[in-house]
């Protein structure tokens, strides 16, 4: 089940985040790690349109965005490998219709997951804060 985010989720999401991006950006400095964790909570989950996945009653996973834009898209690894990930897309796309997300070039989870979904190269950029290339990526149909 996908619904809409409720204050009472903010742990929850914070924490399958925490296990994710380990994960998915090992290579990211701690201090920005760090910094992001707070801002999760503070600022990110509360201001964008997130949508929660559950399993059994309890959030296994999430998608928040701001416009058409993938601001985050994080499932418990646990539950990787299952459909989720494209499931909550799907679910986005249904009534936003095409997204754009930006993916660091070395997440080797995220950036082939939405090469695989269809998601189009469109330049890539210098992320200043974590010191990572930063890729910019599409569905056709993006204007």
């Amino acid at each position: 089940m996908i619904r809409a985010y409720e204050p009472k989720d903010t742990d929850a999401l914070v924490e399958i985040w925490e296990k994710a991006n380990a994960l998915a950006h090992p290579f990211l400095p701690q201090d920005f790690v760090a910094q992001v964790k707070t801002d999760m909570r503070n600022i990110y989950l509360p201001n964008a349109e997130t949508w929660v996945l559950e399993q059994q009653g309890q959030p296994i996973g999430f998608i928040a965005m701001i416009g058409n834009d993938i601001g985050g898209l994080f499932l418990d690894p646990a539950h990787h490998g299952r459909g989720w990930g494209k499931a909550m897309v799907d679910h986005v796309v249904a009534f936003k219709g095409p997204l754009k997300v930006e993916v660091f070039s070395a997440n080797a989870i995220g950036r082939p997951f939405y090469e695989r979904y269809g998601f189009l190269l469109q330049d890539e950029y210098m992320h200043e804060a974590s010191g990572q290339i930063t890729a910019r990526m599409a569905m056709p149909g993006v204007e």
